[in-house]
C-alpha cells in the first residue's frame, strides 16, 4: 500500500489513543460511555491527519451516528484519498464488564478497495493458509466442509478446533459439529477478533464460521487478506429497509457470495489495539504515569506484527 510510514505510525497511535480511551470504563458496566469515549478520540485524531478520508465502515448511518458514520470525510483534506473502516470497542460487552476480547480496531486502504458493508448480517467461513483455497465454502454443508478440511489439513476430526459465535441462530451449527465430535471454541461477542484466531497454528482455531456482522466481516478480511488466509461472506438480509439499504450501496444480487478479493481490493492496512487481554495480543496496562498498549498490525508482510507504545496520562 502506497502509504507514508508516518502515516502508518499515525494509525497505530491512534487505536492505542482509541484504546486508552476506554480504560476507565473497563469492569464498570458502562458500554454505552466507553464506546462513545473511544469513538471521540478516534473521530478527533483521524480530523487531525492529512487525509482525504472516508468512513466506508463505521458506527452506523448518519441517522444512526452522530460520529465515524458511513460517508462521513475525515482528515484535512490534503494527502492522500483512503477508505477507512472504524470499530472503535470490538467487544463493549467485554470492556463493560472487564472479560477478555477487546479491542479498537482500524484498517484503512486506498480509495475503492474495501466494500461498503450494508449494517446487516453476513455467513462467514474463514481458515489460515495452509490449505487450498476451495476446501472450504459457504455452499457447502457442515459436515462437507469438515471432511474436506480434515483431508486437506491431514487431521482427524477431533482435532480441529472451530470457533463460532454463541447465539441461539447457531445451534444448528453446533449440533452438527458435535455430531462430527469437532472442538467448539464459543466466544460470547467478537467476531473480528474470532476470524483472527484462523491466522496462525499458535492460536489452536482452525476454522471459523457462523453468522456475524457484515460489517466486522470486512474489517476481518482486510487482516485475513494480508495473511494469505481463506474468506467468504454472504450478506444476510432479514428486512425490506435492510434490502433498500444494500440497494443503495450498489448491492443488487442479494445472495451473492463473495470471496475475499473481492471484499478486499488490494492492499490494506488493519490495526487493532487491545483493550482487555486476549490470544492476540496484551490489554491496556497503566504503569505510573503511563499506559502502555499492544497493537498488532498487518502491512505489507504476511504476519501479524506486534507494537508496544507508552501513552502519557493527561
Amino acid at each position: 500500500m502506497k502509504l507514508s510510514h508516518k502515516l502508518l505510525n499515525n494509525i497505530i497511535e491512534i487505536t492505542a489513543k482509541s484504546a486508552v480511551a476506554c480504560y476507565p470504563y473497563i469492569g464498570k458496566n458502562e458500554k454505552i460511555l466507553a464506546d462513545k469515549a473511544s469513538t471521540d478520540v478516534m473521530r478527533k485524531e483521524l480530523n487531525n491527519l492529512n487525509i482525504r478520508g472516508k468512513v466506508v465502515i463505521g458506527e452506523g448511518e448518519l441517522d444512526e451516528a452522530p460520529m465515524l458514520y458511513i460517508g462521513e470525510k475525515l482528515g484535512s483534506g490534503l494527502g492522500p484519498e483512503i477508505d477507512i473502516a472504524v470499530d472503535p470497542v470490538e467487544g463493549t460487552n467485554f470492556v463493560a464488564k472487564n472479560l477478555p476480547g477487546s479491542m479498537s480496531v482500524i484498517a484503512i486502504s486506498e480509495k475503492g478497495n474495501l466494500f461498503n458493508a450494508p449494517e446487516t448480517y453476513m455467513a462467514k467461513i474463514a481458515t489460515g493458509d495452509h490449505v487450498p483455497s476451495e476446501t472450504l465454502d459457504l455452499d457447502f454443508d457442515v459436515e462437507k466442509n469438515i471432511n474436506n478440511y480434515a483431508e486437506a489439513a491431514k487431521k482427524k476430526n477431533n482435532d480441529i478446533t472451530v470457533c463460532i459465535l454463541n447465539r441461539p441462530r447457531h445451534k444448528y451449527l453446533i449440533s452438527e459439529l458435535n455430531r462430527l465430535n469437532v472442538n467448539i471454541k464459543l466466544i460470547t461477542d467478537g467476531d473480528v477478533l474470532g476470524a483472527l484466531l484462523v491466522s496462525n497454528k499458535k492460536f489452536k482455531v482452525d476454522i471459523f464460521m457462523g453468522i456475524g456482522g457484515g460489517p466486522e466481516g470486512v474489517i476481518a478480511a482486510s487482516a485475513l487478506k494480508t495473511l494469505n488466509c481463506k474468506f467468504q461472506g454472504r450478506f444476510l438480509f432479514n428486512s425490506k429497509d435492510e434490502i433498500d439499504r444494500a440497494k443503495k450501496m450498489g448491492i443488487h444480487d442479494l445472495s451473492k457470495k463473495y470471496e475475499i478479493n473481492e471484499i478486499v481490493k488490494g492492499e490494506s492496512i488493519f490495526c487493532a489495539t487491545g483493550i482487555t487481554s486476549s490470544d492476540l495480543m496484551s490489554g491496556i496496562i497503566k504503569k505510573n504515569d503511563k499506559f502502555v498498549t499492544e497493537t498488532i498490525l498487518t502491512h505489507n508482510k504476511p504476519v501479524l506484527q506486534t507494537v508496544k507504545k507508552e501513552i502519557s496520562i493527561t
